[in-house]
């Protein structure tokens, strides 16, 4: 479904992204996991079309779109959950979740949709009519990830999930995730906490100083005892 060919990205004359490959095939989740500066979010944006690859080639559903504007790869229904949530927070939770169907392709059907996903998040749901400012960072982050559902996705990228969370809602929100990945759902998860992230993945690649340094089945990279040691912490 997603394939990313030997690209490098960055911003201006800073290259972050060095021949950077990687694959992600329907109703997949593969996690992209590394510390801090290492390019996860940089390449995420790559694929967005939010940061430019300078080389290489990014294909989605066989046809190239590393020359896209943003708006036309959400309309194929490449969705990102950026980091950090980026809600509005003078708007109602209503209003923010909608957000989701602003795109013409996502319209059709939304009413269905709404429900479909507040089931999935019952929290949501009772905060309908607060403003999203309001709620806690976990709910504010199934906010976010409601409202990248309600654009119908055909690919959920989803940018560091579980970033400011505390353990107990950590733990919810993978539990979350893992609903949505074993409902058919494909998904690229960017993550930090690799124990939670390579748990539900089905592939993962760990990324380092720009540049992929393993890949592996999700199992495989759990068990691998340098990412034990390394990112781990075993």
């Amino acid at each position: 479904m997603l394939k990313v060919s030997e690209i490098d990205a960055g911003y201006g004359r800073t290259i972050i992204l060095q021949n950077v490959s990687l694959s992600v095939g329907r109703g997949e989740v593969v996690t992209i996991i590394g510390s801090n500066g290492a390019g996860k979010t940089t390449l995420l944006r790559a694929i967005s079309g939010l940061v430019k690859p300078s080389s290489g080639s990014i294909e989605f559903d066989g046809e190239r779109i590393d020359q896209l504007v943003p708006a036309d790869i959400v309309g194929r229904g490449l969705i990102m959950v950026p980091e950090e949530r980026q809600l509005f927070p003078a708007m109602t939770v209503r209003d923010n979740v909608l957000m989701g169907c602003y795109h013409p392709t996502a319209r059709n059907g939304a009413r269905q949709r709404l429900d479909e996903v507040l089931d999935i998040f019952p929290r949501v749901r009772e905060r309908l009519g607060q403003l999203a400012g309001s709620l806690s960072g976990g709910e504010q982050q199934m906010v976010a990830i409601a409202r990248g559902l309600m654009a119908r996705p055909q690919l959920l990228m989803l940018d560091e999930p579980s970033l400011g969370l505390g353990p107990l809602i950590v733990q919810q929100m993978f539990d979350v995730i893992d609903h949505i990945c074993r409902s058919g759902a494909t998904v690229l998860l960017v993550e930090q906490k690799a124990y939670h992230a390579l748990k539900i993945a089905d592939r993962a690649y760990v990324l380092e100083n720009g540049r992929i340094a393993f890949e592996d089945t999700g199992a495989g990279l759990l068990a691998n005892p340098l990412i034990k040691t390394a990112y781990l912490g075993i």
